[in-house]
Formats: C-alpha cells, sequence, structure tokens
C-alpha cells in the first residue's frame, strides 16, 4: 500500500444513487475498498441495491436514503439528513457522484464546512438555464473529478473551471480479477450456456450494458441487418443487461429483431455478473455508444481480457481503444460503418485478433488499472484534508 496516502482516523462519506449496476457503483465499491485500506472509515448515503453485500464484504457502512429522488422537498430533507450523519459519525470529506445526491451533498458540506469533491461520471445534457443549473452542481467541488480527458475538457468548456480545480483520473479496471489467467474454462463454458450458446461454432459479439436507446442496441441489430446472409450465418450477438424498467424499448428490440429476421442470431440476455468470464466468452466486444461515454469502462475490461474492442468514435470511449491496434472506432450511429467494422475484425481471423487483444492488455494495465484510480483519488483526499 506504498502509492496510498494515510488516512487513518478519517471518515470519507460517499454519495450515490445507489448500488446496483453501473461505472459509478462500481468505482463506489472501488474507493471503498481504497479508503478502508489506507486506514479509513467508508461511508455511503445511498438508497442501496443489488451490490450492497459486495459493499459491506470491503468494510463499507451504508446508510440508506432516498439519493435517487431529484424532488426539491427531497433533496432539502436529504440534505438535513446528511448534516446530522456528520455530525453523528464525524465525517471529515464529501465526495458525490450524481447530481440529484450531489445538491443534498454540497448543501450539507457547506452547512458543516466540509471538503467537498465531485465526480464527473457523464456529459450531462441540459440547453435551458434551469437544467444547466442542475447540472453545474457536479462542477461544485473543491476538486472535480474528470473521468477522462474528455470530460476534462468539457468541464472547463460548460463550466468555465480554472484547470487546477479539475484532476483526470480514469476508471480503473480491477486487474486481479480481469486477468485471463485467472478464469477456468467452466466460468466460461456456464456463461455461454446461459446465452444458449454451448458448442456453439458461431463467432460471437458481446455487448454488455443496459437496456437503453444510447447504449446502441438497435444500431447493432441495424448493423447486423446491412450484412449478406453468408455473413450473419457466422455471427451471433448477444445483448446482455438490465432493462432497468425500459419495456417499451425491449419491445423495439425484439421487433426490431423480427424485422430484420435476425432471430437466434442477435440473443436478448440478461445482466451478466460474470463479467471476466462473459469477455472471454465472446470474439469481440462492442461498445457501440450512440452518444459519447464519459469513460468506456466496457471496454477498458473487455481489453484487459485479451479481447478486441470496437467502440463508437466520440467521448472518452475513443481514449480506451487505438484503432488497429487494440481494436477499431466506428462513426457514432452509423450502421454501415458499425458493420464494416465488424466485418475488419472477422476478416482478420483468430490469430490477429488475439494480437490485438494483448496489445489492450498492455495498454490498460499502463492507463486504467484500478490500484491507480484508487491512489490518485485518495491523494486527492489527501490533499483537500490537509
Amino acid at each position: 500500500m506504498d502509492d496510498f496516502p494515510d488516512l487513518t482516523g478519517k471518515t470519507i462519506l460517499q454519495v450515490a444513487p445507489e448500488l446496483s449496476a453501473g461505472g459509478v457503483e462500481r468505482t463506489v465499491l472501488d474507493m471503498t475498498e481504497a479508503i478502508v485500506a489506507a486506514g479509513g472509515r467508508a461511508l455511503l448515503a445511498s438508497r442501496g441495491g443489488r451490490l450492497e453485500d459486495e459493499f459491506a464484504a470491503l468494510g463499507g457502512e451504508l446508510f440508506p436514503m432516498n439519493a435517487k429522488s431529484k424532488n426539491p422537498l427531497v433533496l432539502k430533507l436529504n440534505a438535513a439528513k446528511l448534516k446530522n450523519l456528520i455530525f453523528r459519525e464525524g465525517v471529515d470529506l464529501i465526495h458525490a457522484r450524481s447530481r440529484a445526491p450531489a445538491w443534498s451533498a454540497y448543501w450539507a458540506a457547506k452547512g458543516r464546512g466540509l471538503p467537498f469533491v465531485t465526480t464527473y461520471h457523464g456529459a450531462y445534457s441540459g440547453t435551458t438555464k434551469l437544467k444547466r443549473r442542475y447540472n453545474s452542481v457536479m462542477a461544485r467541488g473543491d476538486i472535480v473529478i474528470a473521468n477522462s480527458n474528455w470530460i476534462a475538457a468539457h468541464v472547463q468548456a460548460e463550466h468555465g473551471l480554472a484547470a487546477d480545480r479539475i484532476v483526470t483520473i480514469p476508471r480503473g479496471v480491477d486487474l486481479s480479477k480481469f486477468d485471463p489467467v485467472l478464469v477456468p474454462p467452466s466460468r466460461i463454458e456456464a456463461v455461454r450456456a446461459r446465452w444458449g450458446l454451448a458448442g456453439d461454432p458461431r463467432l460471437t459479439l458481446f455487448l454488455p450494458g443496459r437496456l437503453t436507446e444510447w447504449k446502441g442496441q438497435l444500431l447493432v441489430i441495424e448493423a447486423i441487418a446491412l450484412m449478406a446472409m453468408q455473413e450473419q450465418k457466422g455471427l451471433v450477438v448477444v445483448m446482455a443487461g438490465d432493462p432497468q424498467g425500459r419495456a417499451g424499448y425491449v419491445t423495439q428490440l425484439e421487433d426490431a429483431i423480427l424485422a430484420h429476421k435476425l432471430g437466434g442470431t442477435v440473443i436478448l440476455a440478461e445482466h451478466e455478473r460474470d463479467m471476466p468470464a462473459a469477455c472471454l466468452a465472446a470474439d469481440i466486444v462492442l461498445m457501440p455508444s450512440v452518444r459519447p461515454e464519459a469513460f468506456g469502462r466496457v471496454a477498458a475490461e473487455a481489453s484487459a481480457m485479451g479481447r478486441p474492442v470496437i467502440v463508437s468514435d466520440h467521448g472518452g470511449g475513443r481514449e480506451t481503444v487505438i484503432e488497429g491496434e487494440t481494436g477499431a472506432r466506428a462513426e457514432p450511429g452509423n450502421p454501415a460503418a458499425l458493420a464494416g467494422a465488424i466485418r475488419a475484425l472477422v476478416a482478420i481471423g483468430p490469430d490477429a485478433r488475439a494480437g490485438m487483444g494483448k496489445a489492450g492488455q498492455a495498454f490498460v494495465s499502463a492507463h486504467f488499472s484500478k490500484r491507480g484510480l484508487q491512489a490518485a483519488t485518495l491523494h486527492v483526499y489527501k490533499r483537500l484534508l490537509r
């Protein structure tokens, strides 16, 4: 732990909407582990979720709060609850990770005179004055952490924030889990069985992520539909993720699969918890987001597992893939461009794809490790706690 500063006796409160699945939640867990390892106490105000047991196992303490609500009255009530929590638990610093709870955390931190850190997890949309003010809370941290160079530039352009208040810390991949050597064949076989692909010889494309239009599932269906019948026969696409209540979008996907006669070629699967094995169960991993990703965790994790990745060529995602070396970048929202990128990676064959995977592993290890994220964030805390 030589690269971790000493936080003995310090209590850090993270604030996030929930503990379900996603980049925010995963980073909450990563920093909980790091705070405890550095000798500190790790608290979280959140409504909780499926990752609660993992959070507790890391030494975190959950304080339930309706942190997902955007209701102004709830935000004010949450601010009062956080002020009480700060006083009662001796909190030394607050780190907010999403807009709604960030407002409550900001008011509570200022009311108690505590350091306030935000992580700017996304390029939040908004053209009206009211929406831009709502978004602005993520730029009100004493230090604002940007999770990609693209986000750092966005924060400066959108909020006019001084460069010395922004620290770029990319999301980290847990290389103690995302390592092909550590995944036995039985786990890979179990994933393929869950997908209904046990013994299936077709080349497998994998798109993980919640089922929402901006993640690009419909775009992939359109791209596969542009391919010749013979090309389609050699491929299977697995889209694994939670609909999170978007039943209408699931129906859209199902209708598109039927309309393009891609039943059996495009599979909608449930959220996959064993991501290391899922990456190895596929030949190529896709991250074709229609809107810019703040970072590109899927691409980084897949590269760590030695798989070539196709990303949309915008946002933070482009920082995770080196064109022609670790994968390919396709024009955002263009099904023909995506189809061309898929064709290119299929055509180069397994040996060249394996070479891309090796290059991706080296790239992620050098730039996107969980350890790097943890150490850099702890040093931000230490700087403010001084």
